[in-house]
């Protein structure tokens, strides 16, 4: 597997950098940060801003997470933000100050870190480099430009429209990372074909589509009876 350099976590250690994976070094950030969590820009600096992937997946996190409100609006116009640079092929991640003075609280650090192991841990621990144009420089501005498109989805206040394009968007992320171009297709059909089925939905049905899909979620996780 291709190791994530992870050299600023924002703890005071022995300053010597160690390889961490990507799942580990959100552990280790979650660890080490205060009580009162961290803002977007601290988090991004323990990251290394010059990963997009490593800043997309992480924030992509708790988008995964269903049911959770609140977040997902704190990360959402950030990612779509980061996701406009990559497509426009620039060489480090930027916010405005606006963004990173957002707060992630600890708990939520922490939820971040579980649900990243938890739930993608073992895709990480499968990646590795293979179909590499689809990894590459100008691949990765494509996958930025259709980021921006999932990034659109998530914001859109409806049920479920924030957890399949937030995997769609890790997954991807991952691929990136890893130099897999598999994973990297793999979250981009993900992505485009749960949008496309909410446009073909609500052009059909209209407003029906939506509770058939707030039923079909609920119970899908076992909350509908």
């Amino acid at each position: 597997m291709v190791q994530f350099q992870q050299d600023e976590t924002g703890s005071q250690d022995t300053g010597q950098s160690q390889p961490l994976s990507l799942t580990a070094a959100l552990a280790r950030i979650a660890h080490a940060a205060p009580d009162e969590g961290l803002t977007l820009g601290a988090f991004s600096d323990a990251l290394g801003e010059r990963v997009f992937g490593a800043l997309l997946f992480a924030l992509a996190i708790p988008v995964c997470m269903p049911f959770l409100y609140g977040v997902p609006q704190i990360v959402a116009l950030p990612m779509m933000a980061i996701a406009m640079q990559m497509a426009g092929g620039r060489a480090h991640p930027w916010m405005p100050k606006s963004f990173r003075n957002r707060q992630l609280d600890k708990p939520g650090l922490t939820r971040i870190a579980t649900w990243s192991r938890k739930w993608f841990g073992w895709l990480e621990a499968l990646a590795r480099p293979r179909l590499s144009f689809l990894s590459g420089p100008m691949a990765e501005r494509f996958v930025g430009g259709v980021f921006v498109i999932f990034c659109a989805s998530i914001l859109i206040p409806l049920p479920a429209t924030n957890t399949t394009p937030g995997i769609a968007i890790a997954i991807a992320s991952i691929g990136l990372i890893t130099r897999d171009g598999l994973l990297v297709l793999a979250g981009l059909v993900l992505g485009v074909v749960w949008i496309s089925l909410l446009i073909i939905g609500f052009t059909f049905f209209g407003a029906a589509f939506l509770d058939m899909l707030k039923t079909f979620i609920l119970g899908m996780f076992g909350a509908g009876g």
